[in-house]
């Protein structure tokens, strides 16, 4: 159980309107330290608003954001002592080279000996991949490098946050993977909250996910806990024979909810939904195979993505009206 004191991001009711409309309304958010924390929704969902009242770039019109226990609008510059930020769309003076610019960046952080800093440069430069482009101007530097140095920026100074906003939003696959592979890397080293509406993303590095919509947080748990509330357990298994037996067979099963069945070409394929994993593991076969003539060409555990979860849950916050 998280306490008060542990929590890098905690977040009570916080509200945000601009000019008559709500782009925020009433967030509770908590997030553990030494996590990856996927802050989920499609564009205008309010992401960048919490990251910005979170920042202390903006005021809450109501309610009340902290972080490392620090409260966002009185002790803004504290926190940001101990916060690395990445915008959406970094700009660098592109006649630089990476190196250059990150010097320029330690140069708010740190005073004393130059090798010290150089070092700190170094150990940087190799954290994020881009060794043998440090000393090239940035102006050649792809879209995926671009992120990469800018996470480097946001890191320099050791933060015991990193705020990444949209990170991978603009990159092509082989870029998303480069900036993903980092965030992995700092995994140990610091907490990192990040926005972004690439679903893919989220479920690749995310230890747990904040999902937004219209405004409000929609859901938020753990990646495994969220996607197995939302789905349960299913099973999936094609067989050749009497597949109708078989299905009024498993039926009969307290611990199997649902089964749906679809023939076709002489096989059945059999979705099984069930409440007790142990005896799905140590019956469903037997009990299928237990039909006589019965054969099985396939069989596995169904698979769920996280698009599926975001859509089930949004969609029922539609139902629900749950919506600005």
């Amino acid at each position: 159980m998280l306490t008060q004191d542990s929590l890098v991001i905690e977040t009570h009711g916080l509200s945000k309107t601009y000019k008559g409309t709500q782009a925020l309304h009433n967030l509770d958010l908590q997030v553990a330290p030494n996590t990856i924390c996927g802050f989920l929704g499609p564009n205008g969902a309010g992401k960048s608003t919490t990251i910005k009242l979170l920042l202390g770039l903006a005021r809450p019109t109501s309610g009340s954001a902290r972080v490392f226990g620090l409260d966002s609008v009185a002790e803004s510059v504290a926190i940001r002592q101990r916060v690395g930020y990445l915008a959406q769309e970094p700009h660098y003076y592109d006649h630089l080279t990476a190196r250059e610019t990150l010097r320029f960046t330690a140069g708010f952080f740190y005073t004393g000996p130059r090798q010290a800093i150089e070092d700190r440069i170094q150990e940087t430069v190799e954290l994020v991949g881009l060794t043998g482009k440090a000393d090239r101007p940035i102006k050649g530097f792809s879209g995926g490098e671009r992120q990469r140095l800018g996470i480097a920026q946001a890191q320099i100074n050791y933060p015991d946050l990193l705020i990444l906003d949209e990170p991978a939003a603009a990159l092509d696959p082989m870029g998303r993977r480069d900036v993903l592979a980092v965030m992995e890397r700092l995994r140990p080293h610091t907490t990192i909250f990040y926005s972004t509406h690439i679903l893919e993303d989220v479920q690749r590095v995310s230890d747990s996910v904040a999902i937004m919509n219209h405004g409000q947080l929609v859901a938020r748990a753990p990646i495994a806990e969220l996607m197995a509330d939302t789905h349960g357990l299913t099973y999936t298994l094609t067989v050749k024979g009497d597949g109708l037996a078989t299905r009024a067979r498993l039926g009969q099963q307290p611990w199997i909810s649902a089964v749906t069945a679809g023939a076709s070409n002489g096989t059945t394929a059999l979705q099984v939904s069930v409440t007790d994993e142990q005896a799905a593991e140590e019956q469903l076969l037997r009990l299928v195979l237990a039909e006589v003539g019965v054969t099985i060409t396939e069989f596995g555990r169904q698979k769920h993505n996280l698009e599926e979860v975001f859509m089930g849950i949004v969609e029922g916050a539609h139902a629900n009206g749950n919506h600005n």
